[in-house]
């Protein structure tokens, strides 16, 4: 059942002053790092990490500062109100919206939300009635904002960087988009593999052992598509060698190299793009 409006005729005001602890934190990401690797390493997925650092491609650059903050998945309950679960997990309502891609206040059970928390350190001074109502997530939405710009300001300050770095072949990103016109680019639906299996011998088709290589980068791929031992360039996974074959991957399909079995199951089955550099 949806929450009712309150008639703006309501009298009664409270203040409430919410305090919360600083959770999230800033790194910079160095030569070398992928988004991917980047997310594996702070407990987050690949969206997440893009969503909080309004990123719209997995392309970062030496240099450039990411917000990292911890996530939880919230279910939504009987009588539940956007603000009220922003109260209970310290954030605004406007960062509930921007991250859940909600264009209203309203919510029903069984909606399921991601909420970073401890996302910023802040005072937030909310003017609300005694009865539940959309009034004071508005008040929150127009307070919340300064935070957000602030964020979105972030990955603009590395652009300078980009530009600077395009013609020089030692950063990997923008000397994959130099040589951009002579690659070629496909769509692939990728999923990932391990050598820590029973029965695997942990070698590949080319040769590369994978036991004695575990932080090596290599896909399975049909050779007819992505020829054996090229070097390509995997979104969200990085530079790879196309150093391996699978039965199953046949046409415009890839298995990615992931050393943890966990992992490599929780990467699922994705569509990605797959840029083949020679």
């Amino acid at each position: 059942m949806l929450k009712k409006f309150v008639s703006i005729l309501a009298v009664a005001v409270l203040s409430v002053t919410v305090s919360a602890n600083v959770q999230a934190e800033s790194i910079t990401v160095q030569k070398g790092d992928t988004l991917w690797a980047l997310s594996r390493t702070n407990n987050m997925s690949l969206e997440n990490l893009q969503k909080i650092n309004n990123l719209t491609t997995d392309l970062i650059h030496p240099g450039d500062v990411l917000t990292v903050a911890p996530e939880i998945q919230y279910t939504v309950i009987q009588d539940d109100t956007l603000w009220d679960i922003a109260m209970n997990h310290q954030v605004t309502v406007s960062q509930l919206k921007e991250w859940n891609q909600l264009h209203t206040d309203l919510i029903h059970p069984g909606l399921n939300l991601v909420i970073f928390e401890g996302f910023e350190n802040t005072n937030i001074d909310l003017t609300v009635q005694p009865k539940q109502e959309t009034a004071p997530a508005a008040e929150a939405t127009t307070e919340s904002t300064p935070a957000v710009e602030e964020q979105a300001t972030a990955p603009a300050e590395s652009e300078p960087a980009e530009e600077a770095q395009a013609p020089a072949p030692t950063e990997s990103a923008p000397a994959v988009e130099a040589a951009a016109p002579s690659q070629k680019e496909i769509t692939v639906e990728a999923t990932a593999y391990t050598a820590s299996c029973e029965g695997c011998s942990g070698i590949t088709a080319t040769g590369i052992n994978l036991l004695e290589n575990p932080n090596q980068k290599v896909i399975s791929v049909d050779p007819t598509v992505i020829p054996l031992g090229s070097k390509v360039y995997v979104e969200g996974y990085g530079e790879a060698i196309a150093g391996d074959t699978g039965g199953a991957i046949k046409g415009n399909k890839i298995d990615v190299f992931i050393p943890s079995k966990s992992e490599a199951i929780n990467f699922g089955r994705k569509q990605l793009k797959v840029t083949i550099l020679n």
